[in-house]
This record gives C-alpha cells, sequence and structure tokens, in this order.
C-alpha cells in the first residue's frame, strides 16, 4: 500500500489512498483507456496503490519542465493543459475530462513535464507513482500486465495521432506543388 507520508503535490488537499473511490473509478470504466480492461476487484486492488487529491479551480497541478515520477486520473472535474509557446505565453494545448489521466511520459521516462496542467474547477485526481506501478508489476504481476499494456496502448494511439497532425501540417506546408515554402522540397 502507498505510504501515508508520501505526498507528491504538496500544494493540493490530500484525501488518502484511491480505496473510498474504487467504485466510483469502476463507473468511469466506458470513458477510461487506461480502466478499460479492469474489473472491479482489479481496480479496487490498484486503488490501495494510488493517492487522491483535490484541486481549486486555478491550482496549478503539473508545471511545464518539472520533473515528474508519476501520472495522474481526472476523477472528477477537468484540467486544462498548456504549453509555452516561442514568446513564453501559455497557450491552451488539452483539456483533459474525467476519465482521463496525463503525465504519462514523465511517469514512464523520467524527463520533465511537457506541460502546465491547472485544474479548470474543483477537481479530484488520483495520482499512480512509478513506485508504486513498479509494486504492483512485482506484488500483483497480471494486474501490473495489464496496467502496462493500458498505459503502452494509449502512448501509441497519441503517438499516432501527433504523427498524423505532424504529417498533415508538413502536407499544408509543402503546397500544390509538393514543395515547402522557400523552395526546397522534402525528401
Amino acid at each position: 500500500m502507498e505510504l501515508s507520508g508520501d505526498r507528491r503535490l504538496p500544494q493540493l488537499e490530500y484525501l488518502g489512498d484511491a480505496t473510498q473511490f474504487a467504485a466510483r473509478l469502476h463507473a468511469m470504466v466506458p470513458d477510461s483507456p487506461l480502466f478499460e480492461n479492469l474489473n472491479l476487484a482489479e481496480i479496487r486492488l490498484m486503488s490501495h496503490f494510488m493517492q487522491v487529491y483535490r484541486a481549486q479551480a486555478g491550482q496549478e497541478v503539473i508545471r511545464e519542465g518539472d520533473s515528474g515520477d508519476f501520472l495522474m486520473f481526472v476523477i472528477e472535474g477537468r484540467i486544462e493543459v498548456f504549453r509555452q509557446d516561442r514568446a513564453g505565453s501559455p497557450r491552451l494545448i488539452a483539456v483533459v475530462e474525467a476519465g482521463k489521466t496525463l503525465g504519462e511520459m514523465s511517469m514512464i521516462d523520467g524527463e520533465p513535464r511537457f506541460a502546465t496542467c491547472v485544474a479548470d474547477g474543483a477537481s479530484l485526481i488520483g495520482v499512480l507513482t512509478r513506485e508504486s506501478l513498479a509494486r504492483i508489476i512485482l506484488e500483483q504481476p497480471i494486474l501490473g500486465a495489464k496496467i502496462l499494456m493500458e498505459l503502452v496502448l494509449m502512448l501509441s494511439q497519441r503517438l499516432r495521432q501527433t504523427s498524423s497532425r505532424l504529417l498533415a501540417a508538413l502536407e499544408n506546408e509543402r503546397g500544390p506543388a509538393g514543395v515547402a515554402d522557400g523552395g526546397t522540397g522534402f525528401v
């Protein structure tokens, strides 16, 4: 079980482990890629390894550039995702609704956070740390394998979507003759 003294988000109100929210998490299965192949018993088991926090409207939950070793699952509310543009101004790039996750990349690779995430209103957030995931894999290998598979599938789908958008943007730059602005072709 998660240590009660382990507070990844000291700026937010800590509500304890997620066991009290297990039934609520299970009810979100239709809306949640992370939980879609988990049954109630598996979600209850996983909830012992998750922490829950409350964020108020406008409260920052993740800051771009910070290190991170956890993912967040939005239980209630909405989280707005901002990325700084070239001028240093925040630009809204996504809104994460209840049932969805954020922060998976940093949890997996340990790299700095890609964006800043801010609660759009009062929100409940479940947190799964890299250490907790490792413990699930060791202590509950079938559940650990299911969670890892869902994470891999989610990240793969996002990569495909991003690749498609990138290709579309490159094709728009090429123009009708297939040449990029400035007269240089892509090889």
